[in-house]
């Protein structure tokens, strides 16, 4: 199998968040990154506990949520952030007409669309975010994959809304695995193994998400080339990031969306 080509994402100061620099210059239409400081005592707690709670409803309008979520949005020059609350399964919801604010809608661990000015937003500590790009027609998707939700096909399931909503074709997306737990770090049991289709240890042993991701990317049809994935760990080395695993109960906030005015 052909090495993914890596990423390591940079960060910038104005949000913070730390974004993948060959789409920012490629794609400078889109809002990509994921949260975080230059190191975890200047990052930004983004769970949805931050909001009120984990119970999913309607937020308040963007003025009157936390600083961190407000000033993302500033940064970005959105004023609109939606998520769910995640389950660790395989549904991906369409996006569309959301209101000036930041909003819980539903359960669910993927998000579609091709709305400019629609923030998307997943949490994560460890799980891999999966970011989707169709530049030809401006539709993006953002998944939330951890072992489970690789194993309910939570990426084919994305790739499938996004070509039945918006005509996309899997040899058009670009494909990025942002910071997520490494290969390395990331021991985990028999039955982890099983779910996804490895072949079963008599003990715990370690599993790349990643690398599992970026095969089924191929298989289900998106070129090598389009394919990435980050340098960071969430837990070894110097990560800036939460982690499950290290016992952080923070979270950082991974997001993609289609800047306003950004389709002429």
């Amino acid at each position: 199998m052909k090495k993914v080509q890596t990423t390591r994402e940079v960060f910038l100061a104005q949000g913070p968040a730390w974004v993948n620099p060959t789409w920012r210059n490629r794609f400078p239409w889109l809002a990509q990154g994921v949260t975080g400081g230059e190191g975890r005592e200047t990052s930004q707690d983004f769970a949805l506990a931050t909001l009120g709670g984990p119970a999913i409803r309607d937020f308040s309008p963007v003025l009157s949520v936390p600083a961190p979520w407000r000033e993302l949005l500033e940064s970005l020059g959105l004023n609109r952030l939606v998520l769910s609350r995640q389950v660790h399964g395989g549904e991906v919801m369409v996006r569309a007409s959301v209101p000036r604010g930041v909003h819980g809608e539903g359960e669910g661990d993927g998000h579609v669309t091709a709305d400019a000015g629609l923030l998307l937003g997943i949490t994560v500590a460890d799980c891999v975010p999966v970011f989707l790009v169709d530049p030809e027609i401006r539709a993006v998707a953002l998944l939330h994959a951890g072992w489970r939700g690789i194993a309910a096909g939570i990426l084919e399931e994305g790739l499938a809304v996004l070509a039945r909503r918006f005509g996309s074709s899997a040899s058009r997306i670009h494909l990025h695995l942002g910071p997520s737990i490494c290969g390395a770090c990331y021991e985990v049991g028999p039955e982890v193994h099983r779910a996804l289709g490895l072949p079963v240890p008599p003990a715990p042993e370690p599993v790349d998400l990643r690398r599992i991701l970026a095969a089924r990317a191929r298989r289900a049809g998106i070129s090598h080339e389009k394919v990435s994935r980050s340098a960071w760990c969430t837990l070894c080395g110097d990560s800036p990031f939460f982690s499950h695993r290290a016992g952080d109960s923070e979270r950082q906030l991974a997001f993609l969306g289609i800047r306003d005015g950004e389709r002429g």
